[in-house]
């Protein structure tokens, strides 16, 4: 089994920054896609960022496009979101997910992850 625990979230005004952590551990041999999703009070959980096993390619949902960026770290088994000019509306719980085994490119599908982390809170303050 793999677990994967988020940190990094908090309470932030808008305009300010944070930076999101997920680290893998338990069976981590190999390597996995990984993406970041949200889930706002009321709402569906939403895709936000997805990175290949390698890093080599990244998407970004527009809302977020050019605000917040993914990134990894494979020796180190973590994935990371930067999130710059928070906004009151990027308010939400915060998923990391893993597609264990998959060297494909990016992964934007729920279904398609195995893993997924317990959630961190991000509250952005106006």
């Amino acid at each position: 089994q793999v677990q994967l625990v988020e940190s990094g979230g908090g309470l932030v005004q808008a305009g300010g920054s944070l930076r999101l952590s997920c680290a893998a551990s338990g069976r981590t041999l190999g390597t996995y896609a990984a993406g970041w999703f949200r889930q706002a009070p009321g709402k569906e959980r939403e895709f936000v960022a997805a990175i290949s096993w390698n890093g080599g390619s990244t998407y970004h949902a527009d809302s977020v496009k050019g605000r917040f960026t993914i990134s990894r770290d494979n020796a180190k088994k973590m994935v990371y979101l930067q999130m710059n000019s928070l906004k009151p509306d990027d308010t939400a719980v915060y998923y990391c997910a893993a597609d264990w085994g998959h060297r494909g490119g990016v992964v934007m599908a729920e279904y398609e992850y195995d893993y997924w982390g317990q959630g961190t809170q991000v509250t952005v303050s106006s």
